[in-house]
């Protein structure tokens, strides 16, 4: 169906690297219906050592450019975390999330279908609250 999810087969926690991590939140983005007038940047923030893992935190960056405003208003961010397991064996798959800027909702790549309507509404509530400035 059109519906359906394309899988991303997550590298395994002992082949993980930041660059590899990164690539692959490009390889799961690429497979999001989202227009072609959207642009992004996806960029390494932290590594996080927890009891029972690591986490390794990413931002990416939305917006739309147009030729008369080539430096958008507003941008909306999504938030990766990649999580390699310590109690898993390091050829376990890693565990992958993200969660959009201003929400505290756990989205899991391969349960649920990203929209475009969930960037376009944090740009359109931020410009809101600009232009109450």
């Amino acid at each position: 169906t059109e519906h359906a999810m394309k899988k991303i087969q997550w590298i395994t926690g002992n082949n993980f690297t930041v660059e590899r991590g990164q690539q692959q939140i490009e390889d799961l983005i690429s497979t999001w219906k989202v227009h072609e007038s959207w642009l992004h940047w996806t960029e390494f923030l932290q590594e996080e050592e927890l009891e029972y893992s690591k986490r390794y935190h990413y931002r990416v960056c939305w917006s739309i450019p147009t030729r008369r405003k080539p430096i958008p208003r507003a941008t909306a961010s999504v938030y990766f975390v990649i999580e390699i397991s310590k109690t898993k064996p390091a050829t376990s798959p890693v565990e992958v999330f993200f969660t959009l800027e201003s929400s505290r909702l756990i989205h899991r790549p391969e349960q649920c279908q990203f929209r475009e309507k969930w960037l376009k509404d944090i740009i359109e509530n931020k410009i809101i609250v600009m232009e109450r400035f």
